[in-house]
Parts: C-alpha cells; sequence; structure tokens
C-alpha cells in the first residue's frame, strides 16, 4: 500500500495496489531504443503505484468547473435579452411601472437562445475545416510522418478514440493544436519545429493532451462559449448604438416610459457596457479549465506526465508567434503563441494558465 499526497485539485487519492496496467502503446518507460529527454524528471521506479485518482479527479473537478461557468455565460446572455425585453415592454406601456416580470423580457431572452442554438449549429458543422484553413497545415501519412504518425495512433488507442487526421504547419515554431467537434471528423496538428525539437516520450505527451481535448469535446465546449460570447457582444454593440442615436435616446428625452424607464435605460447602458468584458472573462476561464483538463487526461492516456512536463517547459521557452497562429486561433494551441503567462501575469486576461502553474500540477499527481 502506498500514501499519496492530496491531488492538485485538493483531493486526497485513495491507496492504490501496484501500478494500474498502461494504455496499449503509451506506456511510462520507453525502450532502449528511444531517446532520453535531458530535461524530464526522474521516471518511477518498477512497481510504483500510479495515483489514477489523482488525475480522475481533476478531470471530475475541471468538468464541473466548465459546466458552472457555462451556466453563468447562458444566464449572462439570457439576462442581457431579457433586460432589452423588458426596455421595450415598459416603453409601450400606457402607465409605465417597473415590474419584475415581462413577456417581451422572456420573448427576447429566448430569442437570443435560439441565435445562438443557430449560430453554434453553424459553427459546429464548418468550424473544424475553417480552423486547418486558417492554420495552414497539411495533411500527413504514415509514410511521410512514420514516428508522428504511430504516436497519434497509441494516443488514439490508450483514448478509445477513432485515428484523427494529422496535419503539419511547415514551420519551426513549436506547438500543437486539435479541432474537431467529435472523434469522427477529428484533427490534429503539430508544428515541424516541435516534431524536430521533441524525443518521442515528450511527443507522446503533447499528443496526449490534444487526443485529450478531442476525447472532452473540447471544441464543442468552446464553439459554444465562443458563439456566446460573440452574440453577447453583438447585442451589447447594437445597444449602445441604439441608445445613442436611435428611438431609445429621443424617447428618453421626451420622458417615454417615466421613471421606470430612466431608471431601466440606466441599468441598461452600464450591462451593455460591462457584460462584453464580463463574458470575454468567463470565455478566458473556460479555455483554462479545458487546458488543465486536457493535462490531466494526457496523464491518463500515458500514464506518464514527465514526457508532458519536459514538452511544456520547451514549448514555454520557444513559443512565438507563427503564420498559422491568430488572435482568432490562439486558444486552440497548447502554449498560447501571441502571449506568454507567467506566474506573475492577470490570470483573468489568460487564455492558457501559466506553465508553472500547470507544471505543479502534472507533478502534484505523483508521477512527475
Amino acid at each position: 500500500m502506498v500514501d499519496r499526497p492530496p491531488g492538485p485539485w485538493g483531493q486526497a487519492p485513495r491507496q492504490q495496489n501496484g501500478p494500474p496496467p498502461a494504455a496499449p502503446g503509451a506506456g511510462p518507460w520507453l525502450s532502449a531504443t528511444d531517446d532520453a529527454s535531458p530535461t524530464a524528471t526522474a521516471r518511477l521506479p518498477a512497481g510504483a503505484a500510479v495515483g489514477a485518482t489523482d488525475f480522475l479527479a481533476a478531470q471530475r473537478a475541471n468538468r464541473r468547473r466548465t459546466i458552472l461557468l457555462l451556466a453563468v455565460l447562458t444566464l449572462m446572455a439570457s439576462g442581457l435579452g431579457y433586460l432589452v425585453g423588458w426596455y421595450f415592454d415598459i416603453g409601450s406601456q400606457a402607465k409605465p411601472q417597473l415590474g419584475v416580470l415581462s413577456a417581451g423580457g422572456v420573448l427576447a431572452a429566448l430569442g437570443l437562445g435560439a441565435a445562438s442554438i443557430v449560430w453554434s449549429s453553424i459553427s459546429l458543422a464548418w468550424g473544424g475545416r475553417m480552423v486547418l484553413a486558417m492554420t495552414g497545415g497539411h495533411e500527413v501519412s504514415r509514410e511521410s510522418e512514420p514516428r508522428l504518425f504511430n504516436v497519434v495512433e497509441e494516443m488514439s488507442i490508450a483514448s478509445g478514440q477513432p485515428m484523427p487526421r494529422v496535419f503539419i504547419i511547415e514551420d519551426e515554431a513549436m506547438n500543437a493544436f486539435a479541432t474537431g467537434t467529435s472523434g469522427r471528423n477529428a484533427a490534429i496538428g503539430v508544428t515541424r519545429g516541435l516534431l524536430n525539437g521533441l524525443n518521442r516520450e515528450e511527443l507522446q505527451g503533447v499528443i496526449g493532451h490534444e487526443m485529450g481535448h478531442v476525447a472532452n469535446l473540447d471544441m464543442r465546449y468552446m464553439t459554444v462559449v465562443g458563439v456566446t460570447v460573440g452574440l453577447i457582444a453583438l447585442v451589447s454593440d447594437m445597444i449602445l448604438r441604439f441608445m445613442n442615436w436611435g428611438p431609445g435616446r429621443s424617447r428618453d428625452r421626451s420622458g417615454g416610459g417615466g421613471g421606470a424607464g430612466v431608471i431601466l435605460f440606466v441599468v441598461l447602458i452600464v450591462v451593455a457596457l460591462l457584460a462584453p468584458l464580463a463574458a470575454k472573462l468567463v470565455q478566458f476561464a473556460v479555455s483554462r479549465q479545458r487546458e488543465y483538463l486536457a493535462d490531466a487526461t494526457s496523464v491518463q492516456f500515458t500514464r506518464n506526465p514527465s514526457g508532458l512536463i519536459s514538452a511544456l517547459e520547451k514549448l514555454t521557452a520557444a513559443a512565438r508567434p507563427f503564420a498559422g497562429a491568430s488572435r482568432a486561433t490562439q486558444h486552440l494551441f497548447i502554449v498560447n503563441p501571441l502571449r506568454q503567462f507567467g506566474a506573475k501575469a492577470s490570470a483573468l486576461m489568460a487564455t492558457h494558465p501559466a506553465t508553472e502553474d500547470r507544471i505543479a500540477r502534472l507533478r502534484a499527481l505523483g508521477l512527475g
């Protein structure tokens, strides 16, 4: 029996006898023919227990946080729609009253929700192809890139997902991404610099992370989040324009809606100003939680955080912008190619957790 310290998400793992079986083709030890990592931490001795409950607890905790953040974002969008409908409802009343219930508010909230669903469906149908087009990668086969193809196949088997399409971005920057709304249309891409700069153990960790995004349906989460944030920003902008230059301004000047209308007018302006920023902060928070979740899922697939730890150190040190990276795709990569988020960076505005934090959590899993 081996006692493990509490996991990085604050839950103490259960005691466990012996190591669980390693995933097919993804064991924590490399053969004598594999290249060794000069920066990797020491591997486990034979017979050491793997703290499986650590990464499982991490996955559960981050899924809960993601669902909570999605609920907050949905409530923000619905609340904004309700305020818009409520404002027009009051303006149309002969004797305006600031009642809590508004039929117009309910209709506007439902309308914004329906628009989000339609827009999300369109984005889910075409988002993967758009990402691949924007990153500028080209598809490769087992014959052209056997090492990369074999590692992706190993992680596919370990995750129980169909084999994704494999892409390479011909750039010496070191980075990787995954896209696809399900295992059936998933694709994993790496840069040439990453392929040349990582040994096999590190490459396993990175591909395991990207396969974690596929298995956890992160593209679906982030597409829905992105669409909702976009709608909130769009509606907020329309509100401000309407209030400044449209009938809303003239109606307010003429006293339409009375005191109730003035109160709601002020509330609506404040919400329209703050809602896009708040929604963006929630989007960043969701993105960070999905990165933590993919890190933990990579450990589940490889049973070895050492490779991912070493890879994150290398990728962070070598991160730089490249042709396939933009503000629209920066959140998709394993490390942000446009900005560095260190331990002292503003956590609220970061698309990725600080690498130091990610590594500390991986090491706290008791394996690295």
